[in-house]
């Protein structure tokens, strides 16, 4: 069954960093653009960052700077490093083609709090 599967979430202190991961168990990972999404309690899911099949990447306003976004074809998995964390980042953070293609995996909690 494929599915998606996201880690490296956890309690941070406000300025700190944190790096997601989210591999695809499955096939198809290198030829799709890949894209992170968070939703906060209350709120839509948004996307926040983006990386093409070709390794171009793009970036919400509210993280640019501050987050990167990466992948390892090899390794059918897709990063996110989060930099100069802050309140409002808190959210569970999913990964998923820029389709929205596969289900969606449990995600995985980021909160930022002193």
């Amino acid at each position: 069954q494929v599915q998606l599967v996201e880690s490296g979430g956890g309690l941070v202190q406000p300025g700190g960093s944190l790096r997601l991961s989210c591999a695809l168990s499955g096939r198809g990972f290198s030829i799709n653009a890949w894209v992170w999404f968070r939703q906060a309690p209350g709120k839509e899911r948004e996307s926040v960052a983006g990386i093409t099949s070709g390794g171009t990447t793009n970036y919400a306003d509210f993280v640019k700077g501050r987050f990167a976004i990466s992948r390892d074809n090899a390794k059918n998995t897709v990063y996110l490093q989060m930099n100069s964390l802050n309140p409002e980042d808190t959210a569970v953070y999913y990964c998923n083609t820029a389709t929205r293609y596969y289900s969606w995996g449990q995600g995985t909690q980021v909160t930022v709090s002193s």
